[in-house]
């Protein structure tokens, strides 16, 4: 089958390839491995080496080899948290709020989010953990039934946390399989080889693309959907409570629920460019992930990147008329001038200024400078983080107790190798699973063929 070019309105994304064109695209990447895919997995393999050894090492000798001191207790790992969190957001977002408010375009892209997700929350939870100091004691934070009369204190947001992420992850990572089960057929009736064949046969579950079994997958997805779109206000509120309810200038604000939640989505949109762009040029979707699509992501950057603006604004106007001269002090003066002003700078020229590009058609539909943008917001926003947790912590209401930071080679070697477990799982993601949702592309172009004839 040839592929056929549809007409559609210019604000509506379109897959330009055929039926057949999409399945093939879609279980290419499963059936050759790209030279590239090699060797970008041999350097996230030696990341993800230093990582272990990081971590190995600081559960070994204790969390003393990290740069936190007194008073700056909570540093890298805290920001490296809630920053992997963030990440985690948009594969929700883009899954279960567009698909609740029917937006097709999702579909292109929605795979790969969601499967962005999954990695990066995994990845978040191993940073508070290692954090405990004693990482095998983490299930004191769960309500099991005291024998040593060690209970958690259920009105600390830090509780919550374990209750929030773990909801998050499992609600999200049946999103995810449910969503995948069609393309998991696919590949097993179009890949070649028994043991291939039957292993996708297994996560297939037995599907056979009855009827029956669409209508209950889609009543099943639409309710899930429902469910994680709380999840994604919920868990990085209660994040953000770790922080609000600390008598500490610089976190005590009602106004961080909403700007945690904004900046998770904005970083993690972020990411979900920073990945489609390379992937779309690498396994040839350009005929699946359209520059209509791309597009598309951009905008939403760009409005969120608006909203996020304006939360920057009213943070810093609420300080300023602040009866509280400590937090006038550390709005105005510790963070854009203290040890750390430089980095606050330029936290948000990336946050603030980059998105600014995306008024521009042009640049929106241009694959690198949409990647460039990205990685620029997602360092933009782990420098937000960094600005929130440590330049608070450093300069305190005691200018005795005042102490700079400053990370060892054990926290950036951690950060670092996080980032390099985060490619190597994904990587592994693109070779074994199916990277878009064929049944919704192929559904959305029939839809719109339908609608171009009418």
């Amino acid at each position: 089958m040839s592929a056929q070019v549809l007409v559609a309105p210019p604000d509506l994304p379109v897959t330009t390839a055929g039926d057949r064109e999409i399945v093939e695209a879609v279980l290419a990447p499963l059936r050759t491995t790209p030279p590239l895919w090699w060797v970008l997995f041999a350097i996230c393999a030696a990341g993800t080496v230093l990582w272990l050894g990081a971590v190995v090492y600081t559960v070994a000798a204790g969390i003393g080899v990290w740069g936190n001191n007194i008073p700056v207790a909570w540093a890298f790992a805290i920001v490296n948290f809630v920053w992997w969190i963030g990440i985690g957001h948009a594969g929700t977002f883009i899954s279960a709020f567009l698909m609740l408010l029917n937006q097709p375009w999702r579909a292109a892209v929605s795979r790969i989010a969601e499967s962005m997700t999954l990695i990066a929350v995994a990845i978040a939870g191993t940073f508070p953990l290692l954090h405990l100091g004693r990482p095998w004691f983490f299930y004191w934070l769960t309500p099991y039934p005291s024998t040593m009369g060690v209970w958690p204190n259920f009105k600390s947001a830090l509780a919550w946390d374990v209750a929030a992420v773990v909801s998050y992850f499992i609600v999200s990572t049946t999103f995810f399989y449910l969503g995948a089960i069609p393309d998991l057929a696919l590949a097993r009736d179009g890949l070649q080889g028994r043991r291939r064949r039957q292993v996708y046969g297994v996560f297939a579950l037995g599907w056979n693309g009855a009827g029956t079994q669409w209508r209950r997958r889609r009543a099943a997805l639409k309710i899930i959907a429902g469910i994680v779109a709380a999840l994604v206000v919920s868990v990085h509120s209660i994040v953000s409570l770790d922080f609000s309810i600390a008598q500490l200038a610089g976190w005590h604000s009602t106004n961080l629920p909403p700007y945690f939640v904004i900046g998770a989505v904005y970083s993690g949109v972020a990411m979900v460019l920073v990945l489609v762009v390379p992937i779309r040029r690498l396994y040839r979707l350009e005929s699946i992930i359209t520059l209509d699509h791309l597009d598309k992501l951009a905008r939403l950057l760009l409005t969120i990147g608006l909203l996020l603006t304006y939360c920057y604004v009213v943070e810093f106007v609420i300080a300023s008329r602040s009866s509280d001269p400590l937090e006038r002090t550390t709005y105005l003066q510790h963070w854009p001038f203290g040890y750390f002003g430089w980095l606050f700078w330029l936290m948000l020229v990336f946050n603030v200024g980059t998105p600014q590009l995306l008024w521009s058609a042009r640049l929106r539909r241009t694959p690198a400078v949409l990647a460039g943008a990205g990685v620029a917001i997602l360092a933009g926003m782990w420098l937000e983080r960094f600005i929130i947790v440590v330049a608070s912590l450093a300069q305190g209401a005691l200018p005795s107790s005042w102490f700079a930071y400053r990370p060892t080679w054990v926290d950036w070697s951690i950060l670092a190798g996080s980032l390099s477990l985060f490619g190597l799982v994904f990587l592994l993601f693109l070779r074994f699973v199916p990277a878009a949702a064929t049944d919704e592309l192929r559904r959305d172009r029939f839809e719109r063929a339908a609608r171009v004839q009418r």
